[in-house]
């Protein structure tokens, strides 16, 4: 391809990114995947310099744009101008620009949003949006129900600097064709995922709940912490994700999970056994995802002030649910890869306002310093996707 075709393939990308934020279509990287499989001449160079390119401009357009050429004149102009250059409209190229052709402006995230940020961050918000739009690093957790961090020997990764079973790579790796990733030895898991699997501190015996289980990832550090032993309840509305959840559990060794497919707005009949059962229930929650910019920057185009309403409430449905099966006793963790404060410790702050059987209790810090009954990760802060952490007992 030549650089000017590369932009034409942006451009087209792009759209298509754009129209799946906005129908909540498939994800970005699923996109590219889709758009290069249909175009087979496109060597390995090209896909990368043009999936590059793509996150360039996605990471510089705050707002959905109305389309992928505005988006990629607006980023030329603001970034990158020698790929205005390359707008000509011979071959594969993109059509030669318009005098004053209308682009999409340059912005960390739609105004509303900044606005929403600057109540958890205050004069600090620059810098933490700038790393919330940076690229992110693979981060590995090491399965300790086969080996030891120690023992998992991979070029260029370094332990993580608060999880204690992660590793770290900028490098590029095919994870999936590693011999370790085939022995069930590692998982790709960003390492604020790996702290709040840490925060649940499941034990070897426990009756635990993951309510909104997805594929699997913190059901595996969950497994991996009680040593696979007692029984662990994976829960979602998503067949395909708990379907894909098997074989991650045979790959790893794990044998305790039970997989429980609940209807979606029905969720209590199938969890009526489990009433005031559960030593701990984990509540992964959909959220906006503001915490995973670095790996999703497509995001901000995807929500809306009224999604993020439907979200919040899901997230109190799921906490009135969960708070239903926890035992006298027991721990409620509470997540969300989001640091919108009404995600989190307003979401919290009004789920205890009307469970006064449930209080947040104090835990050690693993990224240091004193105890605290909630925790905020940035990837400003702390070098990982951002996340909003709470554990609260039923007293």
């Amino acid at each position: 391809m030549t650089p000017g075709a590369r932009v034409q393939a942006a451009i087209e990308c792009i759209d298509l990114i754009a129209d799946a934020a906005r129908d909540s279509g498939a994800a970005a990287d699923t996109i590219i995947a889709r758009y290069f499989a249909a175009r087979r001449y496109a060597g390995s160079k090209d896909r990368r310099a043009v999936r590059d390119l793509i996150y360039d401009v996605v990471r510089s357009i705050g707002d959905r744009p109305a389309s992928g050429r505005g988006a990629l004149i607006g980023h030329a102009r603001a970034n990158a101008p020698q790929l205005l250059a390359l707008f000509g409209g011979i071959g594969h190229t993109p059509a030669a620009l318009v005098h004053n052709e209308i682009s999409s402006a340059t912005n960390p995230a739609p105004g509303w949003l900044v606005e929403k940020l600057e109540r958890r961050f205050g004069a600090d918000t620059p810098r933490q949006v700038a790393a919330l739009l940076g690229r992110a690093p693979l981060d590995l957790r090491v399965n300790t129900l086969q080996t030891t961090r120690d023992a998992v020997h991979i070029e260029g990764a370094e332990p993580t600097r608060f999880a204690a079973n992660g590793l770290r790579t900028t490098l590029p790796l095919a994870v999936e064709t590693t011999p370790q990733f085939l022995a069930g030895e590692i998982e790709i898991q960003d390492e604020g995922s790996q702290i709040a699997a840490a925060v649940c501190g499941a034990e070897p015996g426990m009756t635990v709940v993951d309510l909104c289980a997805g594929a699997g990832g913190k059901t595996l550090a969950l497994v991996a912490a009680m040593q696979n032993e007692g029984r662990l309840i994976a829960t979602d509305t998503d067949r395909g994700r708990l379907d894909r959840m098997g074989p991650r559990l045979d790959r790893a060794g794990v044998s305790i999970v039970e997989r429980r497919l609940l209807n979606p707005g029905a969720e209590r009949e199938k969890l009526t056994d489990l009433r005031e059962a559960a030593d701990l229930v984990v509540i992964d929650a959909p959220c906006s995802g503001t915490g995973t910019w670095r790996r999703n920057p497509e995001a901000r185009w995807r929500l809306t002030p009224a999604r993020l309403d439907r979200l919040n409430e899901a997230q109190a449905r799921l906490l009135d649910l969960g708070s239903t099966l926890v035992k006298s006793g027991g721990v409620l963790v509470y997540i969300v890869c989001s640091l919108l404060p009404e995600e989190g410790e307003a979401q919290i702050a009004a789920w205890l306002r009307r469970n006064a059987a449930f209080k947040s209790v104090m835990f050690s810090n693993p990224t240091g310093g004193e105890a605290v009954n909630s925790l905020v990760l940035t990837p400003g802060d702390h070098g990982c996707d951002g996340f909003y952490i709470a554990r609260l007992t039923r007293v």
